[in-house]
């Protein structure tokens, strides 16, 4: 086989891996070594191709629900300060005293519900950026380990050729 077949971009999911594994099968019918190392390395390449969206899906649902959540919060918090702004006025209407006991119960509430949103979505925030950066690096590494298979493939046909010139001709 010559370089200008190694330079081929491999078809992703399951098309790609049907042909990894019949480059893998002709290769071992036809005693081709590097045909099936080409081909285990094509369906390596798409497992990690796959895997990796499917971690980059989970992260950005991850994030989509923590957001989801953010916002249930807010309404909560949106309820709870119009609530008590109701209250204020009844306070107004009955005394003064217990008008400021309900503004302050309401002022910390509010404060409290929006350090707990705030907690809440920085913690999935980051999960879900630690989970696409997870993905990520593995996908790195799947893609590193392939190109290295790839130049080991490489090597070894160089050393076929040097050991019987013949073959490739």
């Amino acid at each position: 086989m010559t370089d200008s077949t190694t330079d081929e971009k491999t078809t992703g999911g399951l098309v790609g891996k049907a042909v990894g594994k019949a480059k893998e099968l002709a290769g071992e019918l036809t005693d081709n070594e590097q045909l099936a190392r080409e081909g285990r390395l094509q369906q390596a390449g798409t497992e990690a191709s796959a895997e990796a969206a499917v971690e980059r899906t989970e992260a950005e649902q991850a994030e989509a629900v923590a957001q989801l959540e953010a916002d249930k919060v807010e309404t909560e918090r949106e309820r709870g300060r119009l609530e008590a702004e109701l209250e204020e006025r009844d306070a107004e209407r009955t005394a003064a005293e217990h008008r400021e006991q309900t503004e302050e119960q309401a002022v910390e509430e509010t404060a409290a519900e929006i350090k707990q949103v705030e907690d809440e979505h920085a913690r999935e925030a980051a999960a879900a950026g630690a989970r696409e950066q997870s993905a990520d690096a593995a996908e790195r590494t799947e893609k590193s380990q392939a190109l290295k298979l790839e130049h080991e493939a490489r090597a070894a046909e160089r050393r076929a050729d040097a050991i019987d010139p013949r073959e490739n001709s």
